[in-house]
């Protein structure tokens, strides 16, 4: 399955076409020492590898529950969050319970969100897979969030730090209405800002892939090529 949101620039249109890989060469060109890639994150559900979902950022942040100094919402945040985006929350660190559940799934999908990322925990997976519905998670537990954790804030600015936190990995900042872009390789996070020359660099590197593929397959090496067309 593939989903996307219908946003209606030239560009978001076309970005929505590529792969996270393509996106995330991209970004690295323009700077993103992590490529936009939010790392260690996986495709829970559905089973289809050719499930992708490219659509708006609605962050959550979630706290322990334990933290009573943290903001507290008045309703749900699926019920809050915005038809045709990309749910995507902020957990803490090593949390081993859940923060999404099948009755979650159930909600976004009844408001016509496209998917969720999770850097967390999901559970319920036999209910996400009978709904066909996106989830892409660190891993997964039979814990479910309260007495756990409990979200705190909505579209706010996000950080998901690599785990384990001794990584060296950058951490990515994820802010409402950058651009989510999952699949099986994994999830990108596209600043607005960057929109328009991630499409630019991505065409390209797709032109260049194409090339070298040709050449390759008709028995050319793969050093020479990569010399001959990505100059190294």
């Amino acid at each position: 399955m593939s989903t996307s949101a219908t946003r209606t620039t030239p560009a978001f249109q076309t970005l929505s076409g590529f792969s996270s890989c393509e996106v995330s060469d991209a970004l690295v060109k323009l700077g993103l020492p992590h490529g936009g890639h939010i790392p260690d994150i996986h495709l829970l559900s559905p089973v289809d590898p050719k499930t992708r979902i490219c659509g708006s950022a609605y962050t959550v942040k979630m706290v322990t529950s334990s933290d009573t100094s943290a903001p507290r919402l008045e309703k749900h945040f699926v019920d809050t969050a915005t038809p045709e985006s990309v749910i995507v929350i902020d957990t803490p660190a090593d949390t081993k319970s859940a923060v999404w559940g099948g009755l979650m799934t159930a909600g976004a999908k009844s408001r016509k969100c496209l998917g969720v990322v999770i850097s967390g925990r999901a559970r319920d997976l036999a209910e996400h897979l009978e709904q066909d519905f996106p989830v892409f998670a660190r891993s997964q537990s039979t814990l479910g969030q309260s007495p756990f954790t409990r979200p705190s804030e909505i579209n706010i600015p996000i950080t998901i730090y690599p785990q384990p936190s001794t990584s060296m990995f950058p951490p990515v900042l994820i802010n409402p209405g950058d651009i989510i872009l999952a699949d099986r390789d994994g999830v990108v996070c596209v600043p607005q800002s960057l929109e328009n020359r991630v499409v630019e660099l991505a065409t390209r590197g797709r032109e260049i892939d194409a090339k070298c593929l040709e050449e390759i397959k008709a028995g050319n090496s793969i050093k020479e090529t990569f010399q001959k067309w990505r100059g190294r």
